[in-house]
């Protein structure tokens, strides 16, 4: 406080020339300033305290005996707080602890969706679901019904609805739609949804096959219209070489057709004798529906017997392939790639086709187009002499 005084007289002297400046710069020297708290949370260094300070200290107008309890607890050693443990690890650990806590928040969730995931079965319907669901016939209709309704309320529809009613509103409308349709003709089916509910088809699509159109239409007019063990016979024997991918195209289309549309299943066809499986039709025994017939348009042969209606080629993409020649010249080939479909259908859609064939023959022949010698009419006033 002596020295603050010192200072201030001397600064007020400073107005008056009699008081030299190395006075000033004596005052200025014993002048001690406290320090001021820097930035960082590093602690500061402390001047020594004064008699003045001691003394209010001692009297307890300064800083209490002894620190806070609370503020001890909270903020330990460090006025400023404890560090967080995140900054007191080293940057290995930390990276350890961060991948810890990510992994448990990833089995959290996953045990929440395990809880809320619905597992689904297969429908009644289904041709692989005798097996799970047992033979009908031995269940009877409470039963069967109370096993239906366990079925669908295990299924999840909010998680089945992405995939069978991807777009709810065409959906709605086209069912309206279709409504409008059905109370117009007063329930009546038209000739395309009668044919459409009563006959089955099925439609397989190759992949690429490594050959060009012109060698691959021949096989196709070879194959179409033929039963299905007889189009897989000629393909087994046949001297071409892409005959080979035709073959394994035809038994893949016919697993196909059997598996999921349901054709050549029939009632009356018996079943084949214990043995090995075999998966190529063309090197087992056949059956008695399964013997070639050139009788095929009068329904001598078994409804369900699958059969190819029609098969056509697609083009496909052209590759390339290098061709090396003299004097260092390359040439680039394309290759052709060409694919082939197939649409099998049953011996029942075959006899309906010709059956309206032939009805439509005879109408024509009967309707009033049909140039007669004589008039179709009764024959009246018999006599045993020729009128002429």
């Amino acid at each position: 406080m002596a020295v603050a005084k010192a200072v201030t007289n001397g600064l007020r002297c400073t107005r008056t020339p009699h008081v030299p400046i190395s006075d000033l710069c004596h005052y200025l020297g014993l002048l001690q300033l406290p320090p001021r708290r820097s930035f960082h949370s590093s602690q500061c260094r402390r001047t020594t305290e004064t008699e003045e300070e001691k003394k209010d200290k001692a009297r307890g107008k300064g800083k209490a005996d002894g620190p806070d309890p609370v503020q001890a607890a909270i903020r330990g050693s460090d006025p400023l707080g404890p560090k967080p443990d995140h900054l007191r690890l080293s940057p290995q650990k930390r990276a350890e602890l961060t991948a810890k806590r990510a992994r448990e928040s990833l089995q959290r969730q996953e045990e929440k969706a395990r809880e809320n995931m619905k597992l689904g079965s297969l429908s009644s319907s289904s041709v692989f679901g005798d097996e799970m669901l047992g033979e009908a016939g031995s269940d009877t209709s409470k039963e069967a019904s109370s096993s239906t309704l366990q079925t669908l309320a295990s299924r999840n529809f909010n998680n089945m609805s992405r995939v069978l009613n991807p777009r709810p509103n065409a959906r709605a409308r086209w069912q309206r739609n279709m409504l409008i349709r059905h109370v117009r003709r007063g329930g009546r089916l038209t000739k395309e949804m009668t044919i459409a509910r009563t006959e089955r088809r099925h439609l397989a699509q190759s992949h690429w096959f490594k050959t060009s159109m012109k060698k691959l239409a021949p096989l196709c007019r070879q194959i179409a219209g033929k039963s299905m063990d007889e189009a897989i016979l000629q393909m087994r024997f046949s001297k071409k070489a892409v005959a080979q991918d035709v073959l394994q195209h035809l038994i893949q289309a016919r697993n196909e057709a059997i598996a999921v549309k349901g054709m050549g299943l029939g009632s009356s066809q018996p079943l084949p004798p214990p043995g090995p499986v075999v998966l190529d039709a063309s090197i087992s025994p056949a059956g008695q529906n399964q013997k070639a017939s050139k009788k095929s348009k009068d329904g001598s042969k078994q409804e369900t017997d699958i059969y190819i209606a029609q098969a056509w080629i697609n083009r496909g993409p052209y590759g390339k392939r290098p061709d090396f020649r003299a004097r260092g010249r390359v040439y680039m080939m394309r290759p052709p790639h060409t694919g082939m479909t197939v649409l099998l259908k049953e011996e029942k859609t075959r006899t309906r086709e010709q059956r309206e064939k032939e009805e439509k023959t005879i109408r024509k022949r009967l309707g009033k187009n049909m140039w007669t010698q004589l008039p179709d009419r009764p024959v009246t006033n018999q006599s045993q002499y020729v009128l002429w």
